[in-house]
């Protein structure tokens, strides 16, 4: 779909008004208003307004928060098509950009594998705004592009993406070249001997990667860098801790989203050019219970040394994240902060409508974290982090182990991972948030592209 900015209302058959007040609409050549009742609208939030030469949807922000006016535009999108033009009277930035997330998100489909996909596809094409700077317009798209992105690598089957491909469409992605990006393929994973990334890798047949994704810019206000790091577990059966099917494997093609989401808002970041020094490390690989895989009983040593007694092999999350969190100390990093659909513990605690954070880094960045989170409407909800969870994770032949006790799996995960910074850390669950198995207004069904767009907000203002 096409954004751009113009100077006025032109000659688009749909077009949106977003008013302050009621006195913003008096410009308008109306010969009717009619208020808009489809689909649950309130009278008093949009109403339909009929001129000689438009159909236009008078959308009342000024009582609408944000999401309000994101599910607006989500509704509206069901109505229109090919071109629609926004004027904006009155309407913060914040708030155009709201509805803009609403309605191009709301456009996202994923037809890849329909053999009648153009009879499918949706009919919006082009959206106009006027009053606004072309360069406001390009931030907001670049954002939604990058979080549409990140619904398609979870939505693709293993089938097409598997590790390496994973590694690859990262590359392809790539515009700003200032953004740097290695891949580490097996061989050099092993030289690292990254246990935990390697155990799960073994009952694959297919290698794992490791990709390092690094914006530093000229002019980056930070000195040492934020690292992001990624749950790639492109595909999990559990390995030989086998999930059942239903509302289960089935769905785990979505078991990398930590992965889409960190590398998706390194995308944003760089075509931005925020003046952040940002690292990502994204581990990836599937489990599968093949011929030589890692086994319950089994004792991995990890990248910093640590022995881990694996008592569940559908635990691997966090063995792989592990590696990665302590390769991170050789960046220095001011924070740590990782991304996983990691525990059915964290769904079960506060299901799909926010994730879990938790960790031990100042409580500035989680201050920032909840505000970016209330006003991308990607919230989070800090957990306790107390160190009594720990004892769970005693092993009694190895340093510890990799599952907790039968409660506060989402906190006992996080505590283990905690053991692998030696920076200040903040754990982040998208179990619930990242992957719905039913229609939610602009977040679609299957993958939302949960994180992006809280991660851009929080590096933007940390």
């Amino acid at each position: 779909m096409k954004i751009k900015a113009q100077k006025s209302i032109k000659n688009a058959k749909n077009v949106i008004v977003l008013a302050e007040k009621k006195s913003d609409i008096k410009f308008l050549p109306c010969e009717k208003v009619i208020p808009f009742m489809k689909k649950g609208f309130d009278k008093e939030d949009v109403q339909f307004v009929k001129t000689p030469k438009h159909y236009m949807y008078v959308v009342n922000v000024k009582k609408m928060d944000l999401e309000q006016i994101r599910k607006a535009a989500h509704k509206i999108h069901t109505e229109v098509k090919n071109e629609v033009e926004i004027a904006v009277h009155g309407a913060s930035d914040d708030k155009l950009q709201a509805f803009i997330e609403g309605i191009y998100l709301s456009d996202y489909q994923f037809l890849k594998y329909f053999s009648d996909k153009d009879k499918k596809k949706n009919k919006l094409t082009t959206i106009k705004v006027a009053g606004i700077l072309q360069e406001k317009i390009n931030e907001f798209k670049s954002v939604i592009e990058s979080t549409l992105w990140a619904r398609t690598l979870v939505n693709e089957p293993v089938s097409y993406l598997d590790a390496p491909r994973l590694a690859m469409e990262i590359q392809k992605k790539r515009v700003n070249d200032g953004l740097k990006i290695k891949v580490l393929h097996k061989k050099e994973i092993e030289e690292l001997r990254m246990g935990g990334l390697l155990a799960v890798n073994k009952g694959s047949e297919i290698p794992p990667t490791f990709t390092i994704m690094e914006w530093k810019p000229k002019n980056a206000k930070n000195k040492k860098p934020i690292v992001l790091v990624g749950k790639g577990v492109v595909y999990d059966t559990g390995g030989l801790s086998l999930k059942p099917t239903p509302h289960s494997m089935d769905l785990m093609k979505s078991d990398m989203g930590g992965a889409a989401m960190m590398a998706a808002t390194m995308d944003a970041v760089s075509k931005n050019n925020l003046p952040v020094y940002v690292i990502a490390l994204i581990p990836a690989t599937d489990n599968r219970p093949g011929k030589t895989a890692y086994a319950p009983g089994d004792v991995i040593e990890m990248f910093d040394g640590t022995t881990v007694e694996v008592l569940n092999t559908d635990a691997e999350g966090r063995m792989i994240l592990a590696d990665a969190i302590a390769y991170a100390d050789k960046y220095k990093p001011e924070v740590i902060i990782d991304a996983a659909t990691l525990t059915g513990a964290a769904v079960r605690a506060i299901g799909t409508k926010a994730a879990i954070v938790m960790g031990n880094a100042d409580k500035k960045y989680f201050k920032q974290l909840e505000k970016s989170g209330c006003k991308t409407h990607e919230r989070v909800v800090k957990f306790p982090f107390w160190d009594e969870w720990k004892d769970e994770l005693k092993s009694d032949i190895a340093d510890m182990k990799n599952l907790g006790g039968g409660n506060a799996g989402m906190i006992t995960a996080g505590k283990f991972l905690e053991h692998f910074a030696k920076q200040p850390y903040i754990h982040i669950d998208i179990a619930g948030p990242a992957f719905l198995e039913a229609p939610e207004d602009y977040k679609g069904k299957g993958a939302t592209g949960f994180g992006v767009r809280l991660m851009y907000d929080f590096l933007k203002n940390i």
